[in-house]
């Protein structure tokens, strides 16, 4: 069993019917670079080869079930139960599910307001404002629970964004409290390097950021072209039951579906792949394998 998770930028299912491409509201509008990009998305997911896909940055389910239908069933097998509930981004940019297996259980907490857990939110935040931007997702399978989150983006105001996704991190902790033993969290953490105490902190205390196996300059998920800033955004954080289970296991972050000005020089790349674009997302994929684990969480519905 695989789980793999991708920041998708900006997957929307247009008016017109086509699919937005990977790219942000000032890149050039091209229909065929749109075309290409969401190519070469389902590439990079066909090449993670996951049973379970946590993924961001989805509009809402007819855009995903758009993209898994008309491009991602022509480069692997299909994913037959798929999930993005609506979220609290005002642009529509939700998290997402995509399975080859069914879930027990699945619930959004895109509701849940500080209030609700006791926590105090950030000056200028009311207590009955929702705490997360997008969601917090909750997805059971057999024992192993899925938390796929997109925490705040640290601009316009880092301090405040800070603050956003300390609030944010402190819920899921709450939230995993009911959780059992085995459990995840995946997603976008939009944590940038450099700060001098994570937001995410008590999260990473409550599990281990299974990213940090990585040699710390492995641990690159995202270029920023216009500042040539490189960074790690992307986590998963394994509670420590599992964590323990997948000892020496470390995760692999697949950046050939990233533009080729994402360095180094003569990196790997799928072939459609451009300087700038078309490219798959602006983040990489990264991929936990879970098979050694995987009977004692999941049970007999992957056997066969």
């Amino acid at each position: 069993m695989r789980i793999a998770t991708l920041n998708m930028q900006n997957l929307r299912l247009m008016p017109d019917g086509t699919l937005f491409g990977a790219r942000d509201r000032d890149d050039v509008e091209d229909p065929a670079l749109d075309q290409a990009d969401r190519r070469l998305t389902a590439a990079l997911l066909a090449q993670a080869n996951a049973d379970l896909l946590a993924v961001q940055e989805v509009f809402d389910q007819a855009s995903l079930d758009a993209f898994h239908d008309r491009y991602l069933t022509r480069v692997c097998a299909p994913y037959p139960w798929r999930l993005c509930l609506p979220g609290n981004d005002g642009r529509g940019l939700d998290v997402a599910v995509m399975s080859r297996f069914p879930w027990d259980h699945a619930a959004s907490h895109a509701g849940m307001t500080a209030g609700d857990l006791g926590l105090d939110p950030p000056p200028g935040m009311s207590c009955d404002q929702p705490i997360f931007r997008r969601d917090g997702l909750e997805v059971r399978f057999g024992a192993l629970t899925l938390f796929v989150v997109h925490f705040k983006a640290p601009y316009p105001d880092a301090a405040r964004a800070w603050a956003v996704r300390r609030l944010e991190a402190q819920a899921v902790a709450q939230l995993l409290a009911g959780a059992g033993p085995m459990w995840l969290v995946a997603g976008d953490l939009n944590e940038p390097g450099g700060a001098s105490e994570r937001a995410v902190a008590p999260l990473e205390a409550l599990g281990e950021n299974l990213m940090r196996r990585l040699a710390e300059a492995e641990r690159w998920t995202y270029f920023q072209p216009d500042e040539r800033r490189y960074g790690a955004p992307d986590g998963l954080i394994a509670s420590p039951a599992l964590a323990a289970r997948l000892e020496g296991v470390v995760p692999q972050v697949l950046r050939a579906g990233m533009g080729r000005e994402a360095g180094p020089d003569g990196a790997e790349r799928l072939p459609e792949s451009g300087l700038h674009r078309p490219h798959a997302s602006d983040h990489a994929g990264v991929v936990l394998d879970l098979e050694r684990v995987r009977s004692s969480i999941i049970g007999r519905r992957l056997r066969g």
